[in-house]
Parts: structure tokens; C-alpha cells; sequence
């Protein structure tokens, strides 16, 4: 069964308990201020957050750092216009009455929880915003702000915080659909069930792994069981880490960019038949046998050191022992869709739980 995300509940909670306290505080707040209604006021302290914050660019970890961001940026207005102009007149209530200034900023926290998505959200690199999957001449692009420019695919710099869904998720597909390398065509999905048999039946099927087809199996229906499965991580097949280059060394059989810290974590199904098996050894003494599976071991190793090198992807193994049972796999990797915030950002369920 999927797992309700326990920050988001925990700051749904907090939102609550947040809009109770400033509509207790409402009626003194309009007393002392003169603003005629609760709408005027926040017009006026919170539809110009995105004036103050550079919002397309920062990476907000917490309340305290949002407010401190909006009092940095509000500070340069009232600087600009020079003891004059609105956010001036605002600023002496705020040196008059703490019932507002303690307003402003629980208010602020709002702000932040319900934007917390958005604010938090850390922004790939030109270079990561773009993947492509599958194998040769049946491989799928997926890209953030995707446009169609002189013959190939290429992301628009400027929108790619702009996004909407979480980067790599099933809403992110669901929004951009797959695109098919150097021709104008997208594969779009009206649901997310066209999209899982797609995943399914075109892509894993191609690679011809039954353990393979079986975790795709395990993952949709963790998917189409989840209450939010449009934020459910992406579980990537045969990610081609250098792109559309041809000749392609290396693919991982599966996966997960983690959507808040867009961490890489690979899992590569290693079967004996196809990743140890050696062949021709009838006329080998023991020494050269020994020598061919030392060769096989480390060129395998050599795999998963160049991934993690190049291009940062910490991989898990699993062998024979392990393929015995899938699912059991593909519970390791819901432990990695559901990975706890940075240490940097705060723990809202935590946090709850301390104070109360």
C-alpha cells in the first residue's frame, strides 16, 4: 500500500492551526491598523512576496529563512522609496502595533507552508533537466520546459522552476509526455494508466528481464493504490546516462530521482545467467577460469564505479538470492520515493510532535 506523505500532513495540520490564530487575531489587527477587511490586509502584507523574494531562483528550506528573506527584501523597498510610498506606511503600523507585526509574521508562515512545495523545491541543471530512456532506436525523452528548436529537443532555461508537478514524478510525465528524439512528435498520456502500460508493455517488456516486468507490475499497482499517485517518483527503466550518445556502455535496469534533493539511486537486477555465466571453459584449466570470472567481477564493478563518478548514482545490487523475490525489491525502493528532507530543512512532523 502507497504512503500518505507525513510532512504534507503534518503541514496541513499546521496551516489549520495557523489560520485559527490570525482570525482570532483579525479583529484587533483591523482595529488598530485601519484596514476595512481581512482581504484589504493581506493584500496588502502578502501579494507582493514574489516582489521581494527572488522566488524563481531561491531554495527556501524553512519558515524562518522565508521571513527572512521577505524582511530583507521588504527592507530594500522601503530603502528605494525613501521613507515613502506604501510599504512605508505599513512598516510604521508594524513599529506601532505588535499585535500586527505578530500577525505579519505568523501570516508569513502560511505563506511559506502552503507555497512550501514550490519554495523548497531545488531546481536541476541544464544538464540534468533532461533524460532520455530506453534502448537504441526505441528510446523516449523526458525533459522540465521542453521545446522544439532546429531539429532536436532542448529545455528553455528560463521556465524550468516553473514546472508545476515534481521534478520526475508521474504528474511530471503525465505533463510533458515522452519525446521522441529529433522529430517534432511527443507521446502524450491522458491518464496515468496509459502511461503505466506504456511503461509497462513497450519499454520494460523490451528489455526482455521477467524480474524486470515484474517490479514494473509491483509499481503500478503501488501507483494507481496511492492517494496522491501524481507525486509518486518516476521509476525510470534503462536510464541512458549520456543521452542520446550511441554507443552506450552502461544502463541501470532501474531508476529513482528523488524529487526534493534530486539524489540518483540505481538498481541493477543481476542474475548469474547473464551477468556471471561463463561460457566456453570446457578445455580451461582452473587458473584461466579464475582469471575470466575476476575479469567478469570486475568489469561489473568497474560499471557501478564509473555511475557513481560520472555521474553521481549510488546503485544496489541484487543476485540471484534476491530476484527470488521482487517484491521484496520493490519495497527497498519505496524507502527511496519517500525520503526524509535534507538535514537542512525543517522537519514539520518533528517539529509538531516537540512542541505539543
Amino acid at each position: 500500500m502507497a504512503i500518505r506523505d507525513p510532512e504534507k500532513t503534518a503541514r496541513n495540520k499546521i496551516d489549520r492551526q495557523l489560520t485559527y490564530e490570525l482570525r482570532q487575531m483579525l479583529p484587533d489587527v483591523l482595529a488598530c491598523t485601519g484596514f476595512a477587511s481581512e482581504h484589504s490586509l493581506h493584500g496588502k502584507i502578502g501579494g507582493k512576496f514574489a516582489h521581494y523574494i527572488d522566488i524563481q531562483n531561491a531554495v527556501i528550506h524553512s519558515q524562518d529563512h522565508f521571513i527572512s528573506l521577505w524582511l530583507q527584501g521588504y527592507k530594500k523597498q522601503i530603502e528605494i522609496g525613501m521613507g515613502r510610498g506604501n510599504e512605508y506606511e505599513t512598516y510604521e503600523l508594524l513599529r506601532s502595533y505588535e499585535v500586527f507585526k505578530d500577525y505579519l509574521f505568523l501570516f508569513l508562515e502560511r505563506v511559506y507552508i502552503r507555497n512550501y512545495e514550490a519554495l523548497s523545491k531545488k531546481k536541476p541543471t541544464i544538464e540534468e533537466a533532461e533524460i532520455w530512456i530506453g534502448q537504441e532506436n526505441a528510446n523516449y525523452g523526458l525533459l522540465v520546459s521542453l521545446r522544439f528548436v532546429r531539429g532536436k529537443w532542448e529545455n528553455d532555461k528560463s521556465e524550468i522552476r516553473r514546472l508545476k508537478p515534481k521534478y520526475w514524478s508521474i504528474g511530471h510525465v503525465i505533463e510533458t509526455g515522452l519525446l521522441v528524439p529529433n522529430i517534432d512528435k511527443r507521446m502524450r498520456f491522458e491518464t496515468i494508466e496509459d502511461y503505466l502500460d506504456f511503461f509497462k508493455y513497450v519499454i520494460v517488456r523490451n528489455s526482455g528481464s521477467q524480474y524486470e516486468m515484474e517490479i514494473a507490475e509491483h509499481y503500478s499497482e503501488f501507483v494507481l493504490s496511492s492517494p496522491e499517485p501524481y507525486e509518486i517518483p518516476l521509476l525510470i527503466p534503462e536510464f541512458r546516462y549520456d543521452g542520446l550518445t550511441r554507443k552506450h556502455i552502461y544502463r541501470l535496469d532501474f531508476t529513482l530521482i528523488e524529487p526534493r534533493n534530486l539524489n540518483k539511486i540505481g538498481f541493477e537486477l543481476s542474475p548469474w545467467s547473464s551477468h556471471g555465466y561463463l561460457k566456453k571453459i570446457g578445455e580451461l584449466n582452473q587458473t584461466q577460469i579464475n582469471e575470466m570470472a575476476s575479469d567478469n567481477f570486475e568489469k561489473e564493478m568497474k560499471k557501478h564505479r564509473d555511475y557513481f563518478k560520472k555521474h553521481g548514482v549510488f546503485a544496489l545490487i541484487y543476485t540471484d538470492s534476491d530476484l527470488t523475490d521482487t517484491y521484496s525489491i520493490f519495497q527497498d525502493m519505496v524507502k527511496y520515493m519517500y525520503l526524509e528532507s535534507s538535514g537542512e530543512q525543517m522537519k514539520f512532523h518533528i517539529l509538531e510532535d516537540f512542541f505539543n
